[in-house]
């Protein structure tokens, strides 16, 4: 069993949902932190999970942004499954931009 540390970065050019990170069939991922910048107006940033085990999609989190401001919407570790996806879709694609800190538990030796 390794443990890898990962980022998916999420730098929007469209308002629909985007899948950032997919656990691999041999792994689980736990989202340690959820942060999101926005340099600028008023932005929603949504972020969701589908858990592929029931096919269903969960919003995990709903951010109402104003101004400059960083903010972490992940209030506690988010526990994703193998082929669980997390996703983030905004309302306006200017100025905002998040990074999704993933601790990757695979289950062979070397994943990385």
């Amino acid at each position: 069993m390794a443990n890898f540390y990962k980022n998916a970065f999420y730098d929007p050019s469209t308002t629909d949902a985007v899948t950032l990170y997919t656990a691999p069939s041999n792994a689980r991922g736990i989202i340690q932190n959820i942060q999101i910048t926005n340099e600028s107006g008023s932005k929603i940033v949504k972020t969701s999970v589908t858990d592929s085990s029931a096919s269903t999609t969960y919003q995990v989190a709903y951010a109402s942004i104003t101004g400059s401001t960083i903010c972490n919407v992940a209030k506690g570790p988010i526990i994703l499954e193998e082929g669980d996806s997390i996703l983030m879709e905004t309302n306006d694609t200017t100025a905002v931009t998040a990074t999704v800190s993933i601790l990757e538990i695979s289950r062979d030796d070397q994943n990385g």
